[in-house]
This record gives structure tokens, sequence and C-alpha cells, in this order.
């Protein structure tokens, strides 16, 4: 028989994916979930559906997926420790989620869009073979889940420090890449003087008021804004902080007539290009460094 999912029935369906302890179809007229198998279910006339799979390997990918969208958190590293380990797997993730509540918060939305994906798919298979529309499932977005929990302002001189300290842990991260060092350094170094706050700039910080990251940015002679810097303290990256930092100082230069803006990318940094690909930057240059041969 054919059915249309209710919200009830697919939190049920998400429920029951999750029990590994058992097996369960969908009985389509009561618009519940029940153990297979059960009494009753004798020549149910189509009336049963086998529930999406969802198996520990199914879930092993999702973590993975996760985080390896984390790139340049201090969190990924955690996970990807967890993953490799040859035991105690799932354990491991939960406890590295668990020491940083904004990522957790973040896995568990990301989680439950991945499933409920899950659940469409299926249900747009059945809808296939009894040869009805599609229903189409809501894109993949996990940025700006858990932004609720910061808050963006303007920066002032008050916050110069905590954004100096940033800006030097950020390029020692650089330095201290595997293919940091010098030419790290000099990236850095031609990327222009530092300003903060600028004449743009904004700071983010936590429902509990600590300082999470900064964006500045400073007007050329010509008028137009040249991006000095956006970053991120480690425990906050993946989070999308660093993109919402971004367009509120883009919205802060277009709402004061800017013609244009400009920023530059330290190497390594390459990932943040797909930020400024939606905020409508366009690349303009590259720079390459090349040491002496024997240094």
């Amino acid at each position: 028989m054919k059915f249309e999912l209710t919200s009830a029935m697919i939190e049920d369906i998400l429920f029951s994916m999750e029990d590994q302890g058992g097996e369960f179809l969908l009985d389509a007229r009561e618009g519940v979930v029940v153990p297979a198998g059960g009494a009753g279910l004798d020549g149910g006339g189509g009336r049963y559906f086998p529930l999406p799979r969802w198996e520990p390997a199914d879930g092993f990918r999702l973590m993975e997926r996760f985080a390896a969208r984390l790139r340049g958190a201090v969190v990924s590293d955690e996970l990807s420790a967890a993953l490799n380990r040859g035991r105690g797997v799932f354990r491991a993730f939960k406890d590295a989620l668990a020491r940083h509540p904004e990522t957790e918060k973040l896995w568990f939305a990301y989680k439950d869009g991945e499933m409920r994906r899950k659940v469409a798919a299926w249900h747009n298979a059945l809808r296939e073979g009894w040869g009805l529309e599609l229903i189409g499932e809501e894109p993949e977005d996990i940025d700006g889940l858990a932004l609720e929990d910061f808050r963006v302002r303007d920066g002032g001189p008050g916050d110069r420090a905590a954004a100096e300290s940033l800006r030097e842990a950020c390029a020692a991260e650089l330095r201290d890449a595997p293919d940091g060092g010098e030419a790290a350094a000099e990236a850095i170094a031609g990327m222009g003087e530092w300003f903060f706050p600028g004449d743009v700039g904004l700071v983010a910080e936590t429902a509990g008021g600590d300082f999470a990251g900064y964006a500045s940015a400073a007007l050329a002679p010509d008028g137009c804004l040249r991006v000095c810097a956006v970053e991120v303290r480690g425990e906050y990256r993946g989070l999308g902080l660093g993109k919402a930092l971004l367009a509120r100082l883009l919205e802060r230069a277009d709402g004061m007539g800017i013609p244009r803006a400009t920023i530059d990318l330290p190497a390594g940094q390459e990932f943040f290009s797909r930020a400024l690909l939606r905020e409508r930057f366009r690349p303009c240059a590259h720079r390459y460094a090349r040491e002496r041969p024997g240094d």
C-alpha cells in the first residue's frame, strides 16, 4: 500500500534505525514502526515495509565525513585520532565531542540531517516504484547550525590584545605546518600590515563572553577595502564562524558604500576560498615562493 511520511513516522523510523538490537518494519496502515516477525504480520498485504538500513559501518563513515569537514579545527585532530583507534571507536568519538560542546551540537544536527536524507531517499525509491512524483530532499547545509551560541559585535581597542594573541597563534600554526617554515613566514609578511580594529573590525565571542575570533579590514587610499585578517580560535573552527565574520564584515562594507574588497590567503588556507567565492570574490593573483637550494 502507498503511504505519505508524517513527521511522527520519520521520528519513529530514525529512532528505530539506530537500534542495532533488532529488526523493524514500518506499519504503513497504522503509521508506526513495529518489530519484524511480530504477531499478526503475516498476510499484511503490502502493509509492512523494511526500514532503511543503518549499520555501524554507516555511522562510522558519517563520523569520518564530519571530521573531514572540520579541517583546521583543534577538535578535528581529536576526532581523527578517535576514528583511528582499533577498538572503542564510537565511545572515543563521543568522548572527544563531549570536550567541545559547540562541535557536539553541530554533530548531532549533522547526523540528524544525514539520517533524514537517508529516510527521504528510501521513501523516494518506494514512490518511484509506485509511479509517484519524487519529493525533493532538503539541501545539505551545516554552516551556521551552532552560530546561535556566538555573538558578533564591533571590535574596539580593548579587544586588540586578544586579537593580536590569536594572530600570533595562527602565524605559529602556519610556521609549524609540514610545508611551512620560512615560506609561511614570508607569506604572512607579504599579506601587508595588520590592523585591529582597523576601519571595519568585528569580534565573535561565545555566550560566556570568551573571545572566539575576529575580522578586521582597512581602507586603502583608493577607497577600496583590504581585509587584513579573518581568524578563529582553534577550538571554534569548523562551525562556520569565520564565514559568518566575513559575511558580516562585507555587509558593513556594502552599507558604507565601499566599492571593492580584497583579501590575501596564506598558503595552506586555500580551503577558505570556498567561502570567498560564495561572497563573490574572484581570484586575481597567485604568489609563489622559492627557497635557495641547499638552505
